[in-house]
């Protein structure tokens, strides 16, 4: 018998398939978090995350208001539905954090993130990295004789196939925004 009680050959699935139902999932969820644009928040936002062993996939920080003082942190942070709720709740009592958005459960919304991607090769590389920048609508804003830099805006799961797509093809440097995103609809 296997370690997972089951006996040989009584089973076609594959052993992934035989995770505990009742577990709970990691999932991804987008917070907009709008604050008070001043010295030391972001680190107060990011020490809540540090301080708790909470990841952070992505992060963008822009001045949203300037007659207000106001900024937008938009983070892409995993966790199971329960650790999900607890940052939400432990960024809301924060005295600098005035709204705290769940992007991902509060309907649709639109993300985009910008990436710079520096692919160096000369002859059929050069011309297949070309071809495949038209692909994904990327656009060249820099070229040399040994060197591309294109720009590349969409989801991280485009700017990803792109990436890989280039790796062959002689990726050199990528440099990437982070995600930003807003609510749809009014």
């Amino acid at each position: 018998m296997s370690p997972l009680k089951i006996k040989s050959g009584t089973s076609s699935h594959s052993a992934y398939d035989l995770r505990d139902p009742n577990a709970e999932i990691i999932e991804a969820h987008t917070l907009a978090i709008i604050v008070d644009n001043e010295a030391g928040v972001l680190a107060r936002v990011i020490g809540l995350f540090s301080g708790r062993g909470y990841n952070i996939d992505s992060l963008t920080v822009a001045e949203i208001d300037h007659t207000g003082h106001r900024s937008r942190i938009t983070v892409v942070t995993t966790g199971t539905p329960a650790v999900i709720e607890q940052i939400k709740a432990q960024l809301g009592r924060m005295v600098p954090v005035h709204s705290v958005h769940d992007l991902t459960v509060e309907g649709k919304s639109v993300e985009r993130e910008l990436a710079l991607i520096k692919v160096n090769g000369t002859g059929e590389k050069r011309v297949e990295a070309m071809r495949t920048s038209e692909v994904f609508r990327a656009s060249v804003v820099d070229s040399t004789l040994e060197s591309f830099v294109f720009e590349l805006t969409g989801t991280p799961e485009k700017i990803d196939a792109f990436v890989t797509l280039m790796v062959p093809l002689g990726l050199e440097e990528v440099a990437r925004t982070g995600v930003a995103a807003i609510a749809r609809g009014a």
